[in-house]
């Protein structure tokens, strides 16, 4: 495994070739339009992991950007709602294809509530990861060796959960419901930036 970290922008030649890719991101906090979108680490499911410290002055990151919004690229995410209304917030686009193994989760492990990235991660691919580094300090002006090995961690896995979850999300006949929901969570996102995040627009009262 190799983890290689960037300042501001992914390098052109990094993923290329990729066909998914797993994406997470690190913020100061939870909250859409007043906690700054800091890191974005990424994965192509080969075993390294490449992490992206952004310029917050400007988020001038084209080659990430592009990335995001390739067409012939599936993101893969873990709660991608958040992450993709941080990217349209910060980046100014809307990520699109994606996947999510939280929705394919709570579609196929409908047996638990337990939908975390950490629960599903070892249950499924029998890997326990840690969350120690989840709530430091991501806007520091140099990421520590632990936060480095934090934020890989989180890409690293992706695609074999994505395996995992599409297996018995047809087994269980809900593949098609899954598509629609990832087709739907932009569109989602969208939604919570324009300030719907706590809306359920589909319900009748």
């Amino acid at each position: 495994m190799t983890i290689h970290v960037h300042e501001g922008d992914l390098p052109a030649e990094a993923l290329a070739g990729a066909t998914a890719v797993a994406v997470d991101s690190e913020t100061m906090g939870l909250r859409l339009g007043r906690d700054p979108l800091c890191v974005v680490q990424l994965s192509a499911g080969d075993g390294d992991a490449h992490v992206v410290r952004l310029d917050r002055a400007t988020y001038d990151a084209p080659n990430l950007k592009r990335l995001l919004t390739d067409p012939a690229v599936t993101k893969i995410f873990h709660f991608g709602r958040f992450d993709i209304a941080m990217f349209r917030l910060h980046l100014g686009v809307v990520t699109a294809p994606v996947y999510c193994t939280k929705i394919a989760s709570k579609l196929a492990r409908t047996y638990t509530d337990r939908h975390g990235l950490k629960d599903v991660t070892r249950e499924l691919i029998g890997v326990d990861i840690s969350k120690a580094q989840q709530s430091s300090d991501w806007g520091a002006p140099k990421l520590s060796d632990d936060q480095v090995a934090y934020a890989a961690s989180d890409v690293l896995h992706l695609h074999a959960l994505r395996d995992r979850l599409d297996a018995m999300l047809a087994r269980e006949g809900r593949d098609h419901l899954a598509r629609a929901c990832f087709e739907f969570l932009p569109h989602r996102a969208l939604l919570d930036v324009a300030g719907w995040e706590d809306a359920d627009v589909f319900a009748h009262t």
